[in-house]
């Protein structure tokens, strides 16, 4: 996926529907989620290979929220 098109600030949500985070920036083929919606208060960052469509400035993900959030990386 290309993630020219996902804006800062854009909500990132699941298969599901579920909230998954808030976009920081874009970071080479990840997305950087804001440390907010963090429950440890790091930045968690989505694979690019996790995005399905951005679509009216929000992200969606091919993986529901709670399978997402278990393959985020955390830096």
């Amino acid at each position: 996926m290309n993630l020219d098109q996902v804006q800062k600030h854009a909500e990132v949500i699941g298969a599901d529907g579920v909230h998954v985070g808030t976009v920081d920036h874009v970071s080479k083929d990840r997305i950087k989620l804001t440390r907010k919606d963090s429950s440890d208060g790091h930045h968690h960052y989505i694979d690019s290979g996790l995005v399905a469509s951005v679509e009216n400035g929000v992200v969606r993900l091919s993986a529901n929220a709670d399978v997402a959030v278990t393959m985020e990386t955390r830096h």
